[in-house]
């Protein structure tokens, strides 16, 4: 079975997210090893605090989950909140902090919508948690009668 074609309002969501998502895979690691290196910390820490979390969702973006893009968006906002805190302690850095508000909040906005538009293109269905406790009531209520 073929995966139905992308809408136009699909593919641009797709490109806004991988807009911001490859933007900060390139500036992070160019702005905190190269531009302006982080001084009393060691490189394996920058990497793990501000590169690692990026790489994880890389394997579900290349083979295009809607679910990976989704849940990309909880980890993009340790970007989003680090660029809002040095806009506001670090002036001097204003060219790399606005960079990384611009593709974070890019990467949000795109992986928001384009995991909706897509899952409801696969057919995909989120269940509604008063959904879930009405069925789970249901059997506990027949385990009793029986």
């Amino acid at each position: 079975m073929t995966k139905p074609s992308k809408k136009p309002i699909t593919l641009t969501y797709q490109r806004l997210a991988l807009f911001g998502y490859i933007g900060l895979l390139i500036l992070m690691p160019t702005w905190l090893f190269v531009l302006a290196p982080r001084e009393g910390y060691s490189n394996g820490f920058v990497f793990a605090v501000y590169i690692l979390p990026l790489l994880l969702p890389l394997k579900g973006i290349i083979q295009d989950k809607p679910y990976t893009y989704a849940w990309a968006n909880f980890i993009v906002m340790i970007y989003f909140i680090h660029s809002l805190s040095l806009l506001w302690v670090s002036p001097e850095e204003i060219l790399w902090v606005a960079l990384e508000l611009i593709f974070a909040s890019a990467m949000f906005v795109g992986c928001t919508y384009y995991a909706r538009h897509r899952g409801q293109e696969l057919g995909l269905k989120i269940r509604k948690l008063k959904d879930e406790l009405a069925e789970e009531k249901a059997a506990h209520n027949s385990e009793k009668n029986d």
